[in-house]
């Protein structure tokens, strides 16, 4: 079905990832900005949250922010899947007519915004690093372009909604206000159809703390030397208590599995302190660790463009660095 702009939308929606009974801290972020443009549209904040068990959610996403709650909580939710969870986003969407969604740029968020958008035939506009509106109150969707050399403004002033999708760590978060209250919506779904059947579900295997989550993150590059050499990074990402991350060239060599590169193609961090090992510093690189705080880069190349953005710089061999830095930080 084909949502043509009409006058009857309204208000702000953003999806709820959750894991566990935890609302995903990618979450927080939208509702705090999802706050601040339905405060400017002058119309209410919503979230969709699909899952099993999991309407003890809703009180948490209130005191965050959120005015309403859509819910619905059937057995089926149990698990993440493509098929369920974009039938029913699509439902939803199409019974409530939201102007916006926003949906974290997860490996979830970037499976489902695509088919819910292609079954809306509604726009999308993918890892957005900005939103404002303009005077039709067009949501005005910001993006880096051309490995981040420029920046392009999306709209979509035909179609509605307005959908976007947007990396975790890119705002801040939203803070909590203990006792806000608002409406709790349970909905009922069509029945559902699903198409595929999951077999089983695996954990991947961690290195450290969550990546998405560390205040703290070292990373390695190919100038690290071999596959032999990165067990430095994650000895000296241990006695940091940090998380451990990658370039794309050393996930591509099989050195690291995807879910620790960072980049444009590989998440993006925004810790308290990012330690670059050995990388030189790309610019498909920087746009997924350069909002970090304190930038520590260490490579043998004096000219090597991660400098550029570094807080501190240690040029010289990480292999004889990197022992060095785990030695002083444990003694």
């Amino acid at each position: 079905m084909e949502m043509q702009l009409e006058q009857t939308e309204r208000g702000v929606w953003v999806f709820v990832e959750h894991r566990k009974g935890e609302i995903a801290g990618v979450v927080l972020e939208l509702l705090n900005e999802g706050r601040r443009l339905a405060k400017q549209l002058g119309e209410p904040l919503a979230c969709i949250l699909l899952g099993s068990s999991v309407v003890h959610l809703s009180s948490d996403l209130m005191e965050y922010g959120a005015d309403e709650v859509y819910v619905a909580d059937v057995p089926e939710f149990d698990t993440y899947r493509d098929d369920l969870y974009a039938d029913a986003l699509e439902y939803l969407i199409e019974t409530y007519r939201p102007k916006i969604v926003l949906i974290g740029g997860t490996s979830n968020g970037r499976s489902l915004a695509p088919r819910v958008a292609t079954k809306l035939k509604t726009g999308l506009t993918a890892d957005c690093t900005e939103f404002d509106l303009d005077d039709e109150g067009n949501l005005l969707q910001t993006r880096p372009a051309f490995g981040g050399n420029l920046m392009a403004t999306i709209r979509c002033p035909k179609h509605r909604p307005q959908m976007a999708t947007v990396r975790p760590k890119v705002f801040t978060e939203a803070k909590r206000e203990t006792g806000r209250a608002g409406k709790e919506i349970l909905v009922e779904l069509p029945e559902l159809n699903p198409w595929m059947e999951i077999l089983e579900v695996v954990d991947e295997d961690a290195v450290g703390p969550n990546l998405a989550e560390a205040d703290i993150v070292v990373a390695g590059g190919r100038g690290v030397g071999g596959p032999e050499n990165f067990q430095l990074v994650e000895e000296l990402a241990k006695a940091l208590g940090g998380a451990v991350a990658a370039s794309r060239a050393v996930v591509d060599a099989g050195w690291i599995n995807y879910s620790h590169q960072v980049g444009q193609t590989g998440r993006t961090v925004a810790p308290k302190l990012y330690v670059a090992c050995g990388i030189s510093g790309a610019i498909q690189h920087l746009v997924g660790m350069q909002s970090a705080e304190t930038i520590v880069a260490i490579n043998q190349d004096p000219d090597a463009p991660i400098f550029s953005i570094a807080t501190y710089g240690l040029v010289g061999d990480v292999k004889e660095i990197i022992p060095a830095l785990i030695k002083a930080i444990k003694s």
